[in-house]
């Protein structure tokens, strides 16, 4: 079980890296906005003030590649007709994928609905459960 969660650590990474190459690339003026923005996605952990299992609903809602490739989908498909929605869709795209591959990177993955620090890639913080 620790190898398959090394090597979903190892591709988050590599996703996180690709994010910021696909940024300085495709959108050079715009590079700063991964950064800038790279706090603005934790806000889902807001959900952790109403219960466990709401926190984790909400931090997984935003913590997956689903809507950063929506958002990349978006900058695809409106590159000729508007292409201000378009950067700003890619860069979103970017900026949230960024975010979820440094998260995952680190190993803060989805959380389960138990406890804040028990993730699908282990547990996390000082008082962690080995198995």
């Amino acid at each position: 079980m620790r190898q398959t969660h090394t090597i979903q650590r190892v591709e988050a990474g590599a996703i996180a890296v690709l994010a910021v190459v696909a940024v300085a690339v495709l959108y050079p003026a715009w590079w700063w906005v991964v950064l800038a923005a790279f706090l603005v996605f934790d806000l889902s952990m807001l959900g952790y003030v109403r219960s466990t299992a709401a926190g984790a609903t909400s931090y997984n809602f935003i913590h997956n590649y689903a809507f950063p490739a929506l958002a990349g989908v978006a900058a695809l498909v409106t590159e000729s007709s508007f292409p201000a929605v378009s950067t700003t869709a890619g860069v979103l795209a970017c900026a949230w994928a960024f975010h979820v591959g440094v998260d995952r990177a680190l190993g803060y993955g989805l959380k389960m609905p138990d406890a804040f620090t028990h993730t699908h890639l282990g547990w996390i913080g000082n008082g962690r459960v080995r198995a």
